[in-house]
């Protein structure tokens, strides 16, 4: 099985990344969301390797296939984590597709690593650039919200990722985006994840003030979020992150929940393409779109 060997630096142990690597073309690394793992992204891995990409996708540490070691949980060692996977598979002119929580990594990695290997970046749903409603970000969201999360996940973790499976796709009575068979998949996908991770990633995506970060990406970026989104709502996300990087193009999908990757995946996907494979000059035209 092929593995990304990082490493924890408090206790000095070895942390296995698992990955998929698929496709000849320009790289695309894509990281996945919370509590998910990297299949979530099973209808890019399929689409896009036959369009001219190179696709490769990882599980963070504590999900899926990678080690899950019992701390270490923080976007300075996920930021680490994935320049290792840059640097092992020795990606140039690296598109980043950061999705959910996935987005955070790309914005503290381009930080922290100065974009090192990196051409263009997409933020999806993404939890840049501060979620967490303080005296100074007042559009964010309230941190009772976030503990009652790390509550239901210790009280009943079962329950909660089937219930958040369905705010996840925007499931409701007269609303049914995705099937039962896709629900339980993501369910089997999250549950196998360590639940020490499922509950410190919350805190981590959540308190983690990325606004320093997303003012040092300095090459051409996409915004993508859904204005239905519950989970990761626009107005303390996607809008705060187009408003702090004035040069991005900004996407906005009318009535798409947060799972936007598969309830609108033929126009992700075609947005994701159009991106990656336009010049770098063409790129960075500032914009904002409303589908």
């Amino acid at each position: 099985m092929p593995y990304i060997k990082t490493g924890d630096q408090r206790h000095h142990e070895s942390v296995n990344l698992f990955y998929e690597d698929y496709g000849q073309g320009q790289p695309v690394v894509f990281i996945h969301g919370w509590p998910l793992d990297h299949q979530m992204w099973e209808y890019q891995l399929t689409d896009l390797p036959g369009r001219g990409l190179r696709c490769i996708a990882y599980d963070r540490r504590g999900f899926g296939k990678s080690s899950k070691p019992y701390d270490g949980y923080n976007y300075d060692t996920f930021a680490d984590d994935l320049k290792a996977v840059l640097e092992q598979l020795d990606l140039q002119n690296v598109t980043l597709v950061g999705f959910s929580m996935g987005a955070g990594e790309v914005a503290r990695y381009m930080s922290r690593h100065g974009g090192a290997r990196v051409a263009k970046v997409v933020l999806a749903g993404g939890v840049t650039p501060y979620l967490l409603k303080t005296d100074d970000n007042p559009d964010g969201v309230d941190r009772s919200t976030f503990d009652d999360m790390v509550d239901k996940i210790r009280t009943d973790r079962a329950d909660f990722l089937q219930t958040f499976g369905k705010q996840f796709y925007g499931v409701g009575m007269l609303s049914k985006p995705v099937s039962q068979a896709m629900l339980d998949g993501d369910f089997m996908r999250a549950y196998l994840a360590s639940p020490k991770a499922t509950i410190d990633c919350v805190r981590a995506f959540s308190e983690t003030d990325f606004r320093s970060d997303v003012q040092t990406i300095n090459v051409p970026a996409l915004i993508i979020h859904g204005d239905a989104d519950k989970t990761v709502p626009i107005e303390s996300s996607g809008e705060q992150t187009a408003n702090l990087m004035m040069n991005a193009s900004y996407k906005i999908y009318e009535g798409a929940p947060h799972g936007l990757f598969y309830t609108e995946r033929e126009q992700f996907n075609r947005d994701l393409l159009d991106f990656i494979l336009e010049p770098s000059s063409v790129s960075n035209r500032p914009s904002t779109v409303t589908y």
